[in-house]
């Protein structure tokens, strides 16, 4: 047993083990109170189990796509970026080398209405309200689609401010020990290990698995469901930040340093999150940031940084990768990032959980969850139908963070060539803007855009060689459109078949 030196809310510790509920769901970051909430609003009852539900402090999972605003207003919860001092972003600025690019959000008409879900929609809880940072006139009149910074501590105390408002909700503090399973093997609950009760076990119909990036429960779904690390980040908070372009997210490229990716979380508040291609971080990380990243760093920012490497207080992360798997386990769904994962650097993580949210609501929201064969057919076509999203915003993300590190010689013309297709503006700009944003959920354009980007690479190479090295020129094509073709077209088909 742990914790029980401390003091809980009694709420949180007297959850009924004779109950069969509905629904279990294991965690309360982003996706578990949006399970949660969405299913107890479909008139199921719910017991949702965090280990520790005090605010959690994170230095990812505060940049939120626009597709992830547009799921949490299908979901009747977009009002969870409300009073946290949110900061809206309206698309991204890219520097390369000194020089820059704007790249704004797509427009709203572009895109597919909002699907509001019946039943968890009402009295205007798809709708943003007015407070000091979040307003009605940008996220609901404007023309184009927002993102948003945020704290990510204060934005999951919402989500669980909202799932507890709800009357069929019973919240547990408590460490889930064990899956439990009876003699067919199907998932019928878990055990919980509860300050002051012991080890209890509690049944449900359904138990959904939303642990996170260190779930330890994604390998019930098999014990090859396991995540790859290859590279990961350093953060720091940059205090009253002199940002470049108010608004934007700010991704920092060149051909002799990793990416840097910057934006505002809060009012005074402002995350760096510096990529290393390894999976460990440097020896003396404080070191490393002033001889190798503040070179990078725009003039306007150093003030702050060299402010945040005196302080000494950065945080790492590992960057994982974790293709999904389709849940065909019977009593069971493993959903968000115990799931599936994707790298960071492009931000879509919360957007392509929250989206399977509104997929696995529409899809199982209105069935009977003790009829186990029938969900378990219909988690199948969730599993296929989310193909779309997900391997848009999961590809990208790995294949944009192969191109910004860009270690090799023809990734780096690649790297030059993709800034160079986004100065033409035009589609150049709000095709892959659609897809960073994640409202593009479509495979086959993204492929087309890709390599139309990679062709465009081809054609710099000439433009540089000029007619003297164009048998040169002709040989370095080649080996672009094959550097291309090899990171796309694996990451694609590991999304779309494997």
């Amino acid at each position: 047993m742990y914790g029980e030196e401390k003091s809980y809310p009694p709420e949180l510790l007297n959850a009924d083990e004779s109950l069969t509920y509905d629904a279990l769901v294991v965690g309360a970051g982003v996706i578990g109170p949006c399970i949660a909430t969405s299913l107890a609003r479909k008139g199921k009852t719910v017991l949702i189990v965090e280990r520790e539900w005090t605010m959690p402090d994170r230095i990812v999972g505060e940049l939120m796509q626009p597709a992830g605003i547009r799921a949490l207003r299908s979901l009747g919860m977009v009002q969870a970026i409300n009073n946290i001092d949110a900061c809206p972003v309206t698309g991204y600025t890219v520097f390369y080398n000194g020089d820059k690019v704007a790249i704004p959000y797509p427009y709203k008409a572009d895109s597919e209405p909002v699907d509001a879900i019946p039943g968890l929609v009402f009295d205007g809880n798809d709708k943003v309200v007015n407070d000091d940072t979040i307003k009605i006139k940008e996220f609901e009149e404007d023309e184009r689609e927002r993102g948003v910074g945020f704290v990510h501590g204060r934005f999951i105390q919402n989500l669980r401010a909202i799932c507890a408002a709800e009357k069929n909700v019973t919240r547990l503090q408590g460490n889930v020990i064990q899956v439990l399973r009876n003699k067919e093997k199907e998932v019928i609950g878990a055990k919980v290990d509860i300050p002051g009760r012991g080890k209890v076990d509690f049944k449900a119909h359904i138990t959904f698995i939303c642990d996170g990036i260190f779930s330890k429960f994604r390998k019930e779904l098999s014990p090859e469901h396991v995540t790859s690390v290859s590279s990961s980040f350093v953060g720091m908070s940059l205090i009253h930040a002199d940002l470049p372009s108010k608004n934007h997210g700010h991704v920092i490229l060149g051909q002799d340093h990793m990416p840097v990716l910057v934006y505002q979380i809060s009012s005074i508040e402002t995350r760096i999150l510096c990529a290393y291609n390894s999976p460990k971080i440097p020896r003396d990380v404080n070191k490393w940031l002033r001889e190798e990243v503040r070179q990078c760093i725009p003039k306007q920012l150093l003030k702050s940084f060299d402010e945040a490497v005196a302080a000494g207080k950065y945080k790492s992360m590992p960057n994982s990768w974790l293709p999904a798997r389709q849940n065909n386990v019977p009593g069971m769904c493993v959903v968000g990032d115990a799931l599936n994962m994707r790298h960071p650097l492009t931000g879509g993580g919360m957007a392509v959980g929250l989206l399977d949210v509104v997929l696995l609501v529409k899809t199982i929201g209105d069935m009977e969850f003790s009829e186990r064969e029938k969900i378990l057919d219909e988690l199948l076509d969730f599993h296929f139908n989310r193909k779309g999203h997900a391997a848009v915003i999961n590809t990208l993300s790995i294949c944009l963070y192969a191109l910004f590190a860009a270690e090799g010689l023809y990734l780096k013309k690649l790297q030059k060539g993709c800034f160079r297709y986004f100065l033409r503006g035009g589609d150049c700009v709000r095709l892959p803007v659609s897809f960073l944003s994640g409202v593009a959920p479509k495979p086959l354009l993204l492929t087309k855009v890709f390599f139309a980007m990679a062709l465009y690479s081809v054609y710099v190479n000439f433009e540089e060689k000029g007619t003297v090295g164009f048998p040169l020129a002709l040989y370095e094509g080649i080996a672009i459109m094959y550097t291309a073709a090899r990171i796309f077209s694996y990451y694609l088909y590991e999304q779309m078949i494997g």
